[in-house]
């Protein structure tokens, strides 16, 4: 389960276009940052995608990346030209396709590499679908079965793209716009639909035509609505940016992902073991609930050059969001698995992570949010000052913050080692299980 969002002017204070996703995940599946240069390709040449191979592009653009350790594809992403995507598990009343054929996030990785706008990206996408079909498990331990729904974002607009095996429809993006798991392009909001879709939609006499056409409420599949609480978090997330709109920043959108849903606001002991249904800021709990966000990250797009801020890790409650600008990331170690080890970002994050969830979490995030949004405050004020100098400056500026980040981070691992159990067994047990899979127990 997942949440993107993005704000246009004049919504923004700063005149900018924001973005913003949280990639929900299984506990274990661990998701990395990566940086891939501009390649160009022989005539002929095909490209290897989480499942099948497709004709590779005479040329691909530079990208960052945010994806699950075993796929080719991203959950979150950006290109040299300031292009960004996330993507949305959705569910419809025509079941998805269980056949091998593109995922979701291989749909990001080939936009974000082959489009130099928004409008563009989204072209690549339907054109894909319609050639490729999507299709397989998108699953780490469990099986996981569906189609996509996409936020597209450039510095000029933004485009909301929602999927069902080969039919497709977009949406132009008002000034806010929210997805989560479900289906939300309504009546009189569709800018372009498949043929196939609106020829589908009149054969089942759910339309006349594309001018009538309400793709949410006649292709949303309401049982899995209520498992996902899609449509609840979309609302939420729209919201939340509406209590800001006309002054939103980097940081209103960091707190949006850090959300815990109405019934945690003033309450000083929630914990996530209390969670009811599904919250924008995901914990995992027992075993209907698995998801947890894994990754996240917040886009500044700007016409001279994009900064984007990135968690590389899980719980973005319990995590600093950090620069990336010119496409630099910091060492980031080995490629993380679903095995625990110390030496990669995210999973040491895991253990400042899983100690507040299975121990006194109210406290711990009492503690450590303060210090947390200082933090990120200087390094906002450190990167508007380096926004305007030379690429070596911005670098250094950026790789300062990813420092402090980590001794800041180190301190509170230290800190929050669990003294107890949290009272819940069945939510404590699930997390205990999966710990020791990552163990290899």
């Amino acid at each position: 389960m997942c949440d993107t969002m993005v704000a246009l002017p004049p919504a923004t204070a700063s005149g900018h276009v924001l973005f913003a996703k949280n990639s929900d995940r299984e506990r274990n599946e661990a998701q990395f940052l990566e940086y891939r240069s501009a390649a160009r390709y022989a005539q002929g040449s095909t490209v290897r995608c989480s499942y099948i191979e497709i004709p590779q592009a005479a040329e691909t653009q530079a990208v960052l990346l945010s994806r699950p350790f075993w796929c080719w594809g991203a959950e979150i992403g950006a290109n040299a030209t300031g292009v960004v995507i996330g993507n949305e598990a959705v569910f419809g009343r025509i079941p998805p396709t269980r056949e091998p054929a593109l995922i979701g996030m291989d749909l990001v990785r080939l936009a974000l590499e082959r489009a130099p706008t928004a409008e563009a990206a989204v072209g690549v996408i339907i054109d894909l679908l319609e050639r490729h079909g999507q299709g397989g498990d998108c699953g780490h331990l469990n099986e996981h079965f569906y189609d996509n729904s996409f936020i597209v974002a450039d510095h000029r607009e933004a485009f909301v793209l929602e999927t069902l095996g080969r039919f497709w429809v977009a949406e132009r993006a008002p000034r806010t716009r929210a997805i989560s798991n479900a289906l939300s392009i309504g009546r009189g909001a569709i800018w372009r639909a498949s043929p196939a879709l609106v020829a589908d939609a009149k054969a089942r006499g759910w339309a006349t035509g594309e001018g009538d056409l309400d793709f949410a409420a006649s292709y949303l599949d309401p049982e899995r609505d209520a498992m996902t609480c899609g449509r609840m978090r979309c609302a939420r997330a729209t919201e939340l940016m509406a209590r800001h709109d006309g002054s939103l920043t980097p940081a209103h959108l960091m707190a949006i992902l850090r959300d815990h849903g109405a019934a945690a606001e003033g309450d000083a002991s929630w914990h996530p073991a209390r969670t009811l249904g599904r919250t924008i800021c995901m914990h995992a709990g027992g075993p209907d609930r698995r998801s947890q966000s894994v990754a996240s990250m917040v886009s500044e797009l700007r016409p001279e050059g994009a900064l984007h801020w990135v968690t590389g890790t899980s719980g973005p409650c319990l995590s600093i969001f950090k620069p990336v600008v010119d496409g630099i990331l910091p060492p980031q170690g080995p490629v993380p698995s679903d095995r625990s080890n110390p030496a990669t970002i995210w999973w040491r994050h895991e253990a400042l992570h899983r100690g507040a969830v299975l121990g006194d979490f109210a406290a711990v995030l009492a503690g450590l949010a303060p210090e947390r949004d200082a933090l990120e405050a200087r390094f906002a004020a450190r990167m508007a000052d380096a926004m305007g100098e030379g690429a070596k400056h911005r670098a250094e500026a950026a790789a300062a913050c990813w420092r402090e980040a980590e001794e800041w981070e180190a301190g509170w691992r230290r800190r929050t080692l669990p003294r107890a159990l949290v009272a819940d067994e069945v939510f404590a047990g699930a997390w205990q299980e999966l710990s020791r899979r990552a163990a290899g127990d």
